[in-house]
């Protein structure tokens, strides 16, 4: 491609089309290069669709510098959306909570790693739910530091594990009291105050509950499978924030995976594990190539050990917010979310997010549904009972254990299986490691003792059935982390 001349100053569109038969693809760093815009890459946006693409040349960086939303921005138009954030080109960028057309309530996935921004991304959209006076049940696995401001702005915040599966049996039996209700009125969709408010369960921190190894996965899985299933035409939304796409860190459920990706599904920063694992599980459709959200908005500067003036400023914008709505219509379309709280860290909590919650109390689950919810939603506010009644949970998963130890009685039926064994073994290190080298670890797990041959057969199906192990080169294996 040779250089193309870009007029300083000024915004340049190019409408790009591959020959027949083929899709575009695109390496951003070279065709920054033939575009002769070397010391901003963030300066050139991409969007693709098949064998189209639309390239954007800005003077500057169009998503630099984000304002706070406007409480506009924040009220669910005709069309039950809210304004999140504006893409590149300066459009609005809309979130669905509510499907007025259908009377569906709403299923959502929102996925990016450390420090893309996350935890702004939910507060704000808890802060939308308080606004439009949505009950909010709010589940924060990081033990309530993900968004501390929610204390008390949402109907139920849920900061252990124990207490987050009692929240989602809560909202599953308040589902299930709701269907016998709406199926006597032979209603089959939702309206929204008629006479039950919408209602959003969320679960920040998902893979905390659902991945291998966590204490109550099966349990957790199940619930969100029956929320999403059951939840959508009585009014009860499910979202799942985590750091990961990966189907086995989200309870392993091809169901589960599949209700998400027709909801609205958010992709803030990824890595590049991620970007192939949502082609593979279906989130992204093959051949959309979005453009790469960097750490940081910096160019990269070549320096000259002879040059006398060196700059070590660091002050350079970050790209926390940045994101793809991938269940929009412009799902390449680059996009950032308002700014949301404080720029700088403060030492406790952020007085412009606890603004844009609003006064007075969030909106509370219909006293119809009391009885539905039980105990537990009795005792959200209350941290004795509530401790009482995580203990409790806890009890009864010892006994369950107890119960599966009698009656496997040695004979086999509660040793684990090659697979999982094989998955412990490569969970010991960040290194790839050889089929020999992962035999070693796993006889010496203490389980029965197994052939080269049994593990290789292991690691072709972690690899071609459950994708959890990628290949990193010959004879070599690592976790798809």
């Amino acid at each position: 491609m040779a250089v193309v001349a870009i007029p300083e100053g000024e915004i340049v569109e190019l409408m790009l089309e591959a020959p027949p038969g083929q899709i575009v693809k695109f390496n951003h760093e070279a065709l920054c290069s033939a575009l002769g815009v070397t010391d901003d890459p963030a300066r050139v946006v991409v969007e693709t669709s098949g064998s189209r693409a639309i390239v954007t040349v800005y003077p500057s960086n169009p998503l630099a510098v984000m304002p706070p939303p406007s409480p506009a921005d924040m009220l669910m138009d005709r069309y039950g959306r809210i304004v999140v954030g504006r893409h590149h080109n300066g459009r609005p960028a809309h979130r669905r909570l509510f499907d007025k057309r259908t009377g569906s309530a709403q299923r959502a996935f929102v996925i990016g790693t450390t420090g893309a921004g996350k935890s702004r991304t939910v507060q704000y959209t808890l802060a939308c739910e308080k606004r439009n006076r949505i009950v909010s049940l709010y589940g924060d696995l990081k033990g309530g530091q993900s968004a501390p401001e929610s204390e008390g702005q949402v109907d139920w915040r849920a900061t252990s594990q124990e207490e987050v599966i009692l929240m989602l049996r809560s909202a599953v039996a308040v589902g299930e009291a709701r269907q016998r209700r709406y199926a006597a009125l032979g209603r089959n969709a939702f309206l929204i105050g008629d006479p039950d408010p919408l209602m959003s369960v969320r679960i920040d921190e998902a893979n905390r509950l659902l991945e291998r190894g966590a204490p109550y996965r099966d349990e957790g899985t199940y619930l969100v499978k029956e929320l999403g299933r059951t939840g959508r035409s009585v009014g009860i939304g499910i979202e799942l924030d985590a750091q990961a796409s990966h189907l086995e860190e989200l309870g392993g459920s091809d169901t589960l995976r599949g209700m998400l990706k027709e909801g609205e599904v958010v992709l803030l920063r990824w890595s590049s594990s991620m970007m192939a694992q949502l082609v593979a599980d279906g989130l992204l459709q093959p051949g959309v190539q979005p453009t790469p959200i960097p750490k940081q908005f910096k160019p990269v500067l070549l320096r000259s050990q002879f040059d006398q003036q060196v700059d070590d400023d660091d002050d350079f914008c970050d790209t926390q917010g940045t994101a793809y709505l991938l269940s929009s219509s412009t799902p390449t379309s680059l996009m950032r979310h308002w700014r949301i709280g404080s720029i700088e860290p403060l030492p406790g909590l952020d007085p412009e997010i606890l603004a844009l919650y609003g006064p007075g109390e969030p909106a509370r689950l219909e006293e119809t549904s009391w009885d539905a919810a039980g105990p537990a939603y009795a005792a959200r506010h209350d941290p004795a009972a509530m401790a009482v009644l995580c203990q409790a949970l806890r009890d009864e998963y010892a006994e369950k254990q107890q119960a599966a130890k009698a009656t496997s009685g040695g004979g086999g039926g509660g040793k684990p299986r090659t697979p999982d064994r094989v998955l412990d073994a490569l969970g010991t290190t960040e290194e790839p490691l050889t089929a020999e080298e992962i035999l070693d670890l796993v006889n010496q797990d203490g389980g029965r003792e197994v052939k080269v041959g049994t593990v290789r057969n292991a690691l072709g199906e972690l690899i071609d059935v459950d994708g959890a192990v990628l290949r990193a080169g010959r004879n070599l294996y690592t976790l798809n982390r």
